[in-house]
């Protein structure tokens, strides 16, 4: 099966071409649309401010669901961020000639990548190091030498769960579409349309629910004990 057909790949066919100027065009858009949003702000929202202020308060409820409405506004402008990059990004490869970056490895990686550091960087300045890194031994001492490398490489797993589920998931997507548009190219790829746009709304929420839950155990390491 060949590669996707991209407008930008009529330009250069380089793997690392596509990636970059399909990420510049995410967040391009991104930036559009807060703009637009932001211009010219009502007290009766309306258009784009309407639009993103309903983001804002489910990504909030989202937040606090997991960890509580005070510390989930603390992290929302990051969490709100990666989940409106990711969405976008999602959504570029529903439209014929795009692809979308998060079909892209590196890209999925390189968010788990930024939430990983995050996260375990919050535990520890509202922690401290100690406390922060005992609960990797667990509740029970004379179990200290199981639990530690086991607490290790779950940790280390959310890099692969949070970057390869956004990856396969997106590039299944792409691959699917493509198959749809070799053997049906006018009517049949009408049908599938409206599932690959959900699945490109749930794997950004997926992203940002996981960002959440991740963050909300770091700071909250002393409750677990």
């Amino acid at each position: 099966m060949g590669e996707l057909f991209t407008f930008f790949g009529l330009i250069s066919h380089d793997k690392t071409f596509i990636y970059l100027t399909h990420m510049l065009l995410t967040a391009g858009i991104a930036l559009v649309l807060v703009k637009m949003a932001m211009s010219n702000l009502k007290m009766v929202p309306t258009g784009a401010q309407n639009v993103m202020e309903a983001y804002i308060s489910g990504v909030l409820k989202m937040g606090t669901d997991v960890m509580g409405q005070e510390a989930a506004r603390r992290y929302l402008p990051l969490v709100a961020t990666i989940g409106l990059f990711v969405g976008i990004a999602n959504l570029i490869g529903v439209v014929p000639g795009f692809e979308a970056p998060t079909a892209f490895l590196e890209f999925a990686f390189t968010l788990a990548v930024t939430v990983f550091i995050y996260y375990n960087f919050e535990g520890i300045r509202r922690q401290g190091i100690v406390n922060y890194f005992k609960h990797f031994l667990g509740p029970v001492w004379w179990l200290y030498w199981l639990m530690l490398p086991i607490e290790i490489v779950s940790h280390f797993s959310r890099l692969v769960s949070l970057s390869f589920r956004l990856f396969g998931n997106v590039k299944g997507d792409d691959m699917f579409l493509m198959v749809i548009l070799m053997l049906a190219p006018w009517l049949l790829p009408m049908i599938p349309y409206a599932l690959l746009t959900f699945m490109a709304f749930l794997q950004a929420f997926i992203f940002m629910m996981l960002t959440y839950v991740y963050i909300g155990s770091a700071i909250a390491v002393e409750e677990h004990h």
